[in-house]
């Protein structure tokens, strides 16, 4: 695993506008996730990224693009940066969830790293896809790499990285847009 990385969430989509989980379903990016794209690029000209690994999920990849292409940098989609599988739930609002699966909030709150999502995945599944993910990032990387991916498994990439617990990695929150610069077990916003 690489020691040293940026991390970053996708930009804005429309889902994420309109309350809706993405899971590995996609929508594309508003005009304000592409300000957001351009805007990382810019703010990580002056860390010489060479190497930006994406998730093959639309608004992730687009992102990516954007970031690689102003920083001149290769691009690598990554199959395992795919966000959770949410399975049944995905594209639904919160809303719609509690209406379609009642008692699942209760059930995911008693056990929320290990309960899978209904045709889904769980974290502790997506931890294991986060494990590969790394491995492949770090033989791939040419100097300092990028990784562009989504807020759920980010969380599992940045508890690898760190060593967190369970607990520890589903406290995490990551924003639209926001880049984490992450050393041995500490990490900075950048």
């Amino acid at each position: 695993m690489p020691e040293r990385l940026l991390l970053a969430r996708h930009a804005q989509a429309v889902w994420n506008v309109e309350g809706r989980l993405h899971g590995q379903r996609d929508s594309s990016l508003t005009a304000e996730g592409i300000v957001q794209a351009s805007a990382i690029g810019d703010r990580l000209v002056p860390f010489g990224v060479q190497t930006v690994f994406s998730s093959p999920l639309g608004r992730a990849l687009r992102t990516a693009v954007m970031i690689a292409d102003r920083l001149g940098a290769e691009l690598i989609e990554v199959p395992e940066l795919t966000e959770l599988d949410l399975g049944e739930m995905a594209v639904l609002t919160r809303a719609e969830i509690e209406e379609r699966f009642p008692g699942a909030r209760e059930a995911r709150a008693e056990n929320r790293y290990g309960w899978a999502f209904p045709g889904g995945e769980s974290y502790a599944q997506a931890r294991g896809r986060a494990r590969a993910a790394l491995s492949s990032c770090g033989w791939e990387a040419h100097g300092l790499a990028l990784i562009v991916t989504h807020e759920m498994i980010g969380r599992m990439l940045r508890a690898e990285l760190r060593g967190l617990n369970p607990a520890e990695a589903l406290a995490l929150r990551h924003p639209l847009g926001a880049v984490f610069e992450i050393e041995g077990r500490a990490e900075r916003l950048v």
